[in-house]
């Protein structure tokens, strides 16, 4: 299961005209080294749970802060 912060990063890469191979693979990697995917899997840490339930400019707001 695919979780819903990752599900999103996908459809943005996949909007930059990226494969759904290439997209998972970059998402899952990127999430992992974030800290939003747990290592080794595709689970959403507490971290990335609480982040894939923002909304776009909530999630702005942290990264600024």
């Amino acid at each position: 299961m695919v979780s819903k912060i990752q599900e999103r990063l996908v459809n943005q890469l996949k909007a930059k005209g990226i494969g759904k191979k290439g997209s998972y693979a970059i998402s899952t990697a990127a999430l992992q080294k974030s800290g939003n995917l747990k290592k080794g899997t595709n689970k959403a840490t507490k971290k990335g749970i609480k982040r894939g339930n923002m909304s776009p400019a909530e999630r702005a707001k942290t990264r600024n802060a």
